[in-house]
């Protein structure tokens, strides 16, 4: 079953990688965009991920799954 919060960002395996450069480039917007609830205020990954964890948008295991999925990209730079 696919990750809630990558179906929200509108990823899939046909436009993962697109969807990691957009949030990359601009985190907030496409957070936004997607239908989370991100003050304009909160900057940096961590701080986003918190305040989405600690308002419910996100459970931890959706959060570890990001996690997860973002070390494995992260070894593809």
């Amino acid at each position: 079953m696919a990750n809630p919060l990558f179906s929200a960002l509108g990823g899939g395996n046909n436009n993962m990688m697109q969807m990691l450069m957009q949030l990359k480039q601009n985190p907030l917007a496409l957070l936004q965009k997607a239908g989370f609830n991100v003050p304009a205020n909160i900057s940096g990954p961590q701080a986003i991920l918190q305040h989405l964890t600690q308002t419910g948008q996100i459970n931890q295991n959706q959060l570890n799954q990001a996690q997860q999925m973002a070390q494995m990209f992260g070894g593809m730079k």
